[in-house]
């Protein structure tokens, strides 16, 4: 692993990027117009002691950066294809795929959008429904997604999985959502083509182990989630009625979705009160949902 180099490339991409690119002030006493060290860190999900290792090429301790920690990185400096292949290389980690996968790199248009809902929960996922990245309003309503690879990473194979993720949802609503999240499968599979191994074992497994799935996949139904109309049950307000959009990058492979509720609804009040409960109080921080 180059040390020196990949910490010269994190501080040159540093401090190419202004603070209002990524939604931060710049603040009266900003020395450099790139970011601080710390705010790269607070984006990335690192502590500050951490990045400053790596930047300065030394990781003490013989720490080196994961593939979780490099995308991270590649995020929070919004690198471009290219540029977050090359971070890999220097970090001496594989090059996951582009579009999927808990690595994947979030399309730049999409992080660009999620960056300025601060004041809404928002999070982009895959086609397979795998989260990317989330903002803080998204792990308060929704939970935490839980660090799961291979298909478990999926919340669509968690659903027909795993009980414990249908209950964010009431129980009668459980039905309509598995039609709907079958229906997109079934768009994301024909659109992947039939010689995708990934869409394909996830399908294989899930009618192995889901009846419910292997109905429901056998109805051929297809449909593109676009918008949805959502009730979810939260920990602390109780049941929050939610309108959910997707915006799907060009190529269907990952979309950034947000909940919002209209004006002086019930759910709009409980949207405000979002903003004032801590993730750390949850309690619950397992299930989540898309």
């Amino acid at each position: 692993m180059n040390l020196p180099e990949l910490g010269a490339f994190l501080r040159t991409r540093r401090d190419r990027i202004r603070p209002a690119e990524v939604g931060l002030p710049h603040g009266p006493r900003r020395r450099v117009p790139g970011l601080r060290r710390e705010e790269v860190a607070q984006l990335a999900g690192l502590s500050v002691d951490y990045y400053t290792e790596l930047e300065r090429g030394g990781a003490k301790n013989g720490v080196q950066p994961s593939a979780q920690t490099v995308a991270a990185l590649a995020r929070a400096l919004r690198l471009n294809g290219d540029e977050r292949d090359h971070l890999f290389h220097l970090a001496e980690r594989p090059v996951p795929p582009s579009a999927h996968g808990p690595s994947a790199h979030v399309q730049p248009a999409l992080l660009g959008l999620l960056d300025r809902l601060s004041n809404t929960p928002a999070r982009v996922i895959t086609d397979l429904h795998e989260t990317l990245v989330e903002n803080d309003l998204a792990r308060t309503l929704l939970g935490r997604s839980p660090a799961h690879r291979g298909p478990a990473a999926s919340f669509v194979y968690r659903w027909f999985t795993d009980p414990q993720a249908r209950e964010i949802y009431p129980p009668e609503d459980h039905p309509r959502h598995s039609r709907v999240f079958v229906a997109d499968l079934r768009a994301a599979a024909g659109r992947r083509g039939g010689r995708d191994t990934e869409v394909t074992k996830m399908v294989a497994a899930l009618r192995r182990r889901s009846p419910e799935f292997a109905a429901l996949w056998d109805t051929h139904d297809v449909a593109v989630r676009r918008t949805d109309h959502k009730r979810i049950v939260h920990p602390m307000l109780g049941v929050i009625e939610l309108d959910c959009y997707n915006l799907l990058s060009e190529d269907g492979r990952q979309r950034l979705l947000w909940f919002t509720a209209p004006p002086g609804s019930p759910g709009a009040e409980q949207l405000e009160l979002l903003s004032v409960v801590g993730t750390q109080e949850l309690g619950v921080a397992e299930p989540a949902t898309r």
